[in-house]
């Protein structure tokens, strides 16, 4: 593969930036809005899940009594 030079590079990286479709305003906010939805969703099911098994724990060495 050839080596590109530096004065090659910067035409061709504003050539490529041209042809980037970004998000609009709303999609950005939209699929920021799903991640914040899901990390909660995550959190609580994980917060329940550590909750069940401390008290599985609890129980188990209370049993062991």
């Amino acid at each position: 593969m050839a080596k590109t030079s530096a004065a090659e590079f910067v035409p061709q990286v504003r050539q490529e930036m041209a042809r980037v479709t970004w998000p609009t305003r709303k999609e950005t906010l939209v699929k920021t809005a799903m991640v914040f939805v899901m990390v909660f969703i995550a959190a609580a099911f994980f917060f329940v899940v550590d909750q069940a098994l401390s008290y599985g724990v609890r129980h188990v060495f209370d049993w062991v009594k």
